[in-house]
């Protein structure tokens, strides 16, 4: 397994991060990659992703949501992977942290994903927070 880490400041307070963040089905319009979500009911979505020229879908469940702090996911189905954005106000605003922790069972796959992951879930995680803060800021 390989864990990402990335972190940026929102220059809005906690409560409203969380309050964007909290609507998982809307991340399709924060990132071109995310192509769209599907929401299952009981707290779980299907995720449909363009990447590294390959089509992803993998089904989460969101497993912890306590505002204005931590929002966290597992997968159900497809790409075994576990997230978790946690939120601390700092002086200029809030400091969003992503974990993500991802399984490849493909050996071949793997190596490839491996080596291109960290910087596109970083490109990705700093393309969907300057989006919420757009958003925010509207």
């Amino acid at each position: 397994m390989a864990t990402i880490r990335h972190s940026e400041i929102i220059a809005a307070p906690p409560e409203k991060v969380f309050s964007v963040l909290c609507q998982v089905e809307d991340f399709a319009d924060y990132s071109d990659l995310i192509k769209r979500i599907e929401p299952l009911g009981s707290e779980r979505y299907r995720w449909h992703v363009r990447a590294l020229k390959m089509d992803w879908t993998f089904d989460v469940e969101v497993t912890e949501s306590r505002a204005p702090e931590v929002l966290a996911w597992e997968s159900v189905d497809g790409v075994k992977n576990y997230g978790r954005y946690h939120l601390r106000a700092v002086p200029q605003g809030t400091e969003v942290s992503l974990t993500l922790t991802y399984e490849i069972r493909n050996r071949l796959m793997e190596r490839a994903v491996n080596k291109a992951a960290t910087p596109l879930v970083n490109k990705v995680s700093r393309q969907i927070l300057d989006r919420v803060e757009a958003k925010l800021n509207e």
